[in-house]
């Protein structure tokens, strides 16, 4: 692995774990009171006890976060390809590299956005 790869790959690990572990948690309150703001968490959420929620907004819900995790994926493989393709330095064999993963990454967005069109069709016909 190259030196500026590697370097790449140390800052991109940092930038991660910062995101991660930055954030404290606030906590509010103790254990007593703890059910009432699960219960206007799940209220403000749409799934509360007096809300019903159907099988199918919820499938909805699960595969549009997965869709969500998917394309982050992709704006990732982008970057990368990008960073390869700026660190060629002339040579062929990194930038074929680049542009086979931006190929490969364009194909994947466009079977995402064909999948979340899908799902939003089939949602909203189950949902009239």
């Amino acid at each position: 692995m190259s030196y500026f790869k590697k370097k790449f790959l140390g800052v991109l690990l940092m930038v991660a774990c910062g995101v991660v572990f930055a954030f404290p948690a606030f906590a509010q309150g103790n254990l007593i009171n703890a059910s009432d703001h699960l219960t206007t968490v799940s209220g403000r959420a749409g799934i509360g006890e007096g809300n019903t929620s159907s099988l199918s907004s919820v499938v909805g819900t699960v595969i549009n976060a997965l869709l969500t995790l998917v394309g982050l994926f992709f704006l990732v493989l982008m970057i990368y390809a990008g960073y390869l393709w700026m660190t060629a330095r002339g040579e062929s064999e990194p930038v074929d590299k680049a542009k086979k993963i931006i190929a490969g990454s364009m194909i994947g967005l466009v079977i995402i956005l064909s999948a979340y069109a899908i799902t939003v069709f089939v949602t909203q016909s189950f949902n009239t």
